[in-house]
């Protein structure tokens, strides 16, 4: 048994067992896919504490609706259709909110992105270095968050998790096609926005 496989076939015995009432088994389901819950909501929002906020109500939204879960998808499948869920409808709120305070997500007061690396550096990087990589992640961040939501939602399973067409086809309920056409035009997208930045000439 393959160990993708063998993740499957834990995820629904753990599952088995939540819908029987066991909070142990739930816990378990949270420890394994809390990092990857969290990360999604962090590249959806670009804010740590939001992300927090969203991971949080995600795995409460999964508790709830656990009964609904029928095994069609991979339990994490499910479970990131919730979180992109959850992120769509804190964008929405952030944007009321900015209309209303006259406060613009793209402020340089939003620094979390910039300062918070998803993974621990190799050696002992010089000062010029994180600056800089602080500013490429700020750039690729301000990017991103011009995105169109469905663009940016296919970019961050796809490239940044890593999912296959399938699973994020599944994830966000559209065909194979339309994944890859929207991750088509979010790459394009992004990679104008980042020689705009850079200010490299574009053809």
């Amino acid at each position: 048994m393959t160990v993708d496989r063998q993740i499957m076939t834990d995820d629904s015995r753990l599952v088995a067992e939540c819908k029987n009432g066991n909070t142990a088994a739930f816990e378990s389901l949270v420890n394994r896919y809390q990092r990857l819950i969290l990360n999604i909501a962090f590249r959806m929002t670009g804010n740590h504490e939001e992300a927090c906020d969203i991971s949080q109500e995600t795995f409460l939204a999964a508790w709830r609706k656990l009964s609904d879960f029928r095994g069609e998808a991979r339990f994490s499948t499910w479970l990131t259709a919730i979180v992109i869920n959850q992120s769509r409808n804190r964008l929405q709120q952030l944007r009321k909110a900015v209309q209303q305070d006259a406060y613009s997500l793209n402020d340089d007061t939003r620094v979390d992105f910039g300062l918070m690396p998803f993974d621990p550096p190799c050696g002992n990087p010089s000062a010029l270095d994180l600056l800089e990589e602080a500013e490429l992640r700020r750039i690729l961040h301000e990017c991103m968050d011009k995105l169109p939501v469905e663009f940016r939602e296919v970019l961050v399973l796809r490239d940044m998790q890593d999912f296959s067409y399938q699973d994020v086809g599944q994830a966000l309920g559209i065909k194979d096609g339309t994944v890859k056409s929207r991750l088509f035009r979010a790459r394009d997208g992004v990679k104008d926005c980042i020689k705009g930045a850079a200010g490299i000439a574009q053809n």
